[in-house]
């Protein structure tokens, strides 16, 4: 991987599901634009794309392939993301908040894909993000939120299975760089005061 070169800085938010990181992800975004003055856009993955649609519609079943092709569509997207999108942004040092990357391809895609190896490997020409966060919250509560919310979940979304993927998400903050487990079980507003303090000592914004 490929560690960030520009002005602009690039975090992370990546969990399972129910999580609550895409709360977190917006409340950073407007913290950063009132409180620390800094431009700031927020996207997320898959992307709203064409190769983003169709990793949406296998994972709501509306098609199927092999777990690789499901892989190396992540990957396509991915790269069409961060070309077109977040590394223009960050040359003009802009702030960029991604909810999800490549860490939950990898986390998820482990699940039918046991060559640990070549799911890094798929990734190693990507960009790390200068800090991501990862919201510890138990599967079964994850799925009690998600339920509260939809009638159907996703391909992944079953107890069991999330208790494996978040094994996972835990096996990739041993191996990469500025990774932080939040516990996300606590309110939004303390989850938001410990991701605030990581952000304010790691990446040293003042107004």
């Amino acid at each position: 991987m490929i560690k960030n070169p520009y002005p602009g800085k690039f975090i992370v938010f990546d969990s399972l599901d129910g999580s609550g990181q895409s709360t977190q992800a917006e409340k950073l975004k407007e913290y950063l634009e009132k409180e620390k003055k800094k431009k700031v856009f927020l996207t997320k993955e898959p992307t709203t794309g064409l190769i983003g649609g169709m990793i949406k519609a296998q994972l709501t079943h509306e098609w199927k392939s092999c777990p690789e092709c499901l892989q190396l569509l992540f990957c396509a997207d991915r790269s069409h993301h961060l070309e077109k999108e977040i590394i223009p942004l960050l040359k003009k040092g802009v702030f960029i908040i991604s909810d999800r990357y490549f860490f939950s391809t990898i986390a998820f895609g482990n699940l039918e894909i046991k060559d640990w190896e070549w799911l890094k490997k798929l990734n190693e020409k990507f960009l790390l993000p200068d800090l991501a966060f990862f919201l510890k919250v138990p599967p079964r509560i994850c799925l009690e939120r998600i339920l509260k919310n939809r009638f159907e979940v996703t391909l992944f979304e079953k107890e069991e299975i999330l208790e494996k993927v978040w094994r996972n998400y835990e096996k990739l903050a041993k191996e990469f760089e500025n990774i932080y487990v939040v516990d996300g079980q606590r309110s939004i507003e303390e989850v938001f005061e410990e991701i605030k303090r990581i952000i304010n000592q790691k990446l040293k914004i003042w107004k």
